[in-house]
């Protein structure tokens, strides 16, 4: 689309907000970019974009403002019903989110990855196979580089490797990914979708432009998914890690098994039976991709796990360290616990997203030594968990760790999986899980 002198509202100045403003600006928009945050807040972010943008709106949103739009491309993190956007959509302004309008940029092929939970290690392993095996790829979107920063530098011979929050989704109607994945869906991001069923439905966009010759893989395990199934316009491809399929991938005798051929061993170098699903997810989308057994085998054998997902940081005194910030909801919690036997020291509290913590009851019991609470939701955790469980209250991070610390011995787990979002007492998940190794990193 050609967008000179088309009037171009950007609406929350975060990594995604920021590249849409350099996108259009590029294609000769007129820029105008607002955000709640005020213009203190966002000194260094105005200061970056000194000169692209024609006009400020910080502090709140006018609601004159988005009437007066040709095109409103609000970021991930605003909600899609927010009041303003809803009234410019009455008034015929259009509004579309970045993956729509990556939609119609983006060259090559195009592997779509969402789901509640394994997104970020999938979208990352599957980018990995693809490059060992010596594909031209580039890895974006919810796992850290905005889609329309990656437009631009798209060709027809790479593979774009995207991961796709319901954030993303929730405002696509038109992405057509050649290969997409619905890992699992589990109660999350309840506050901003307000039920269960919505927030699957934004995952399930996923599908909702697909034709019959693209692919769609989905977890047989997962019962959510497995109600999807009818939405699939194209091939269908499953994966399970408890049955043996028909076709697919599937676990047998140690070894990941796709479509009847035993691709690579079983025995993973990131730990967790949750990343033994994605790992065959991940090898079923390479093999459909074009990747050969040998190199989905090399390339499973030399993968790391991802920052802040079950991330080994250290031992102290026999003790070990894991950081698995990016665990934000209850369900990746759980899959976090089942990597540990015993001996767990878990720091869990955040801020809340109307989650149902008493799950969590049952996978800790004989393998919690303490629970560990911090920020906002501490309270709310405490009240659901009542005396099932060893519950301290450490209010922050840091005296979470130095209790731990202090307590633990060895052979014993401290492990950061809090169950919840960052945003009390962190910018983000990336900025706690960070916070989380340094402390560790400091301890004698």
């Amino acid at each position: 689309m050609r967008y000179d002198g088309q009037r171009v509202l950007a609406v929350g100045l975060g990594e995604s907000g920021k590249a849409a403003v350099r996108f259009f600006v590029e294609r000769g928009a007129r820029l105008t970019a607002t955000d709640s945050r005020d213009e203190r807040q966002l000194a260094a972010t105005v200061a970056e974009l000194d000169g692209a943008v024609e006009r400020w709106a910080l502090g709140g949103h006018s609601d004159e403002l988005f009437l007066k739009q040709d095109l409103i491309v609000p970021s991930p993190g605003v909600p899609w019903n927010l009041p303003q956007l809803e009234a410019a959509r009455r008034a015929g302004v259009r509004v579309a989110g970045e993956v729509e309008i990556a939609a119609g940029e983006l060259r090559g092929r195009t592997i779509g990855i969402t789901g509640s939970n394994g997104k970020t290690t999938t979208t990352a392993l599957i980018g990995h196979l693809l490059r060992q095996a010596g594909h031209n790829t580039v890895v974006a979107g919810n796992i850290g580089t905005p889609l329309l920063e990656i437009a631009d530098r798209s060709t027809d011979d790479r593979w774009n490797v995207l991961e796709l929050s319901s954030f993303q989704l929730e405002a696509s109607s038109t992405f057509r990914p050649d290969v997409a994945l619905i890992l699992n869906v589990t109660p999350d991001h309840l506050d901003r979708h307000g039920t269960f069923e919505n927030y699957a439905a934004a995952k399930a966009r996923i599908l909702r432009a697909q034709g019959e010759h693209d692919v769609a893989i989905l977890n047989a395990d997962d019962a959510t998914c497995r109600s999807l199934e009818p939405q699939v316009r194209g091939r269908l491809r499953r994966f399970s890690r408890e049955t043996q399929l028909d076709g697919g991938a599937w676990v047998s005798g140690g070894a990941i098994v796709v479509d009847g051929r035993e691709v690579a061993s079983a025995d993973l170098p990131i730990r967790g039976a949750h990343n033994l699903e994605n790992a065959l997810a991940a090898a079923l989308a390479a093999s459909d991709s074009g990747v050969s057994d040998t190199d989905i085998s090399k390339g499973l054998q030399s993968f790391e796990a991802v920052e802040h997902r079950l991330e080994f940081v250290r031992s102290v005194g026999g003790v070990d360290y894991y950081n698995d910030s990016k665990a934000t909801n209850v369900d990746a919690t759980l899959k976090a616990v089942d990597a540990f036997d015993r001996g767990l020291w878990i720091i869990l509290g955040g801020r809340d997203k109307n989650s149902d913590y008493r799950p969590l009851i049952a996978a800790l019991s004989g393998r919690a030594k303490r629970v560990l609470l911090i920020g906002e939701a501490a309270e709310i955790i405490r009240e659901q968990l009542g005396d099932a469980l060893p519950l301290q209250d450490c209010g922050t991070l840091e005296r979470a760790v130095e209790t731990a610390h202090a307590e633990s011995v060895a052979g014993d787990t401290v492990l950061l999986s809090p169950a919840c979002a960052s945003f009390d007492q962190f910018s983000s998940y990336g900025e706690r899980g960070r916070a989380f190794k340094r402390l560790a990193g400091g301890l004698g």
